[in-house]
């Protein structure tokens, strides 16, 4: 049995956008895991679905605005969400607040490349383009929704 162990001195970091930093942690057909940690205010991610993944959330401090299909909830310290494959989510700090959260999707999808594109992004040396041009590659699908448009004007000064 192959073991692999991610040191925390040695993760990859990525400041994927202002306020936010993805720590990867594994990456193998079978699971895909990162620790997301993310500044008051940060804008967190976008309304999107996977279609062939599911995504877990742990929120390990803080509190994190999930929307999942149409509703926003807010997870505190110790809870956990999955969202299956085809159910738009969204996630971000709530309002006046930090969060920390490991991340993963089951199965795995080879993402680290995606988060790499986010941190390019944020750099300068991508486009937001770049990153529509990836949805096929790593089953990231943005979309709309008013019920997280309403809450991320609602949670802003």
């Amino acid at each position: 049995m192959t073991k692999n162990v991610t040191r925390a001195a040695t993760a990859e970091a990525i400041h994927d956008a202002p306020g936010s930093l993805i720590t990867l942690l594994t990456d193998t057909a079978e699971l895909t895991c990162n620790t997301a940690t993310f500044d008051e205010g940060a804008a967190g991610a976008p309304v999107h679905f996977h279609t062939r993944a599911t995504e877990f959330f742990h929120v390990t401090a803080g509190r994190l605005d999930v929307l999942v299909g149409d509703e926003v909830q807010t997870l505190g310290a110790g809870d956990f969400l999955t969202v299956p494959p085809g159910v738009k989510h969204a996630f971000a700090p709530a309002a006046g607040h930090t969060a920390s959260v490991f991340v993963g999707f089951t199965p795995g999808m080879g993402r680290f490349d995606y988060y790499r594109l986010l941190g390019q992004v944020n750099a300068g040396g991508a486009s937001v383009q770049d990153i529509k041009d990836s949805s096929a590659t790593y089953d990231n699908h943005y979309a709309e929704s008013a019920a997280w448009s309403g809450r991320r004007r609602s949670a802003e000064p």
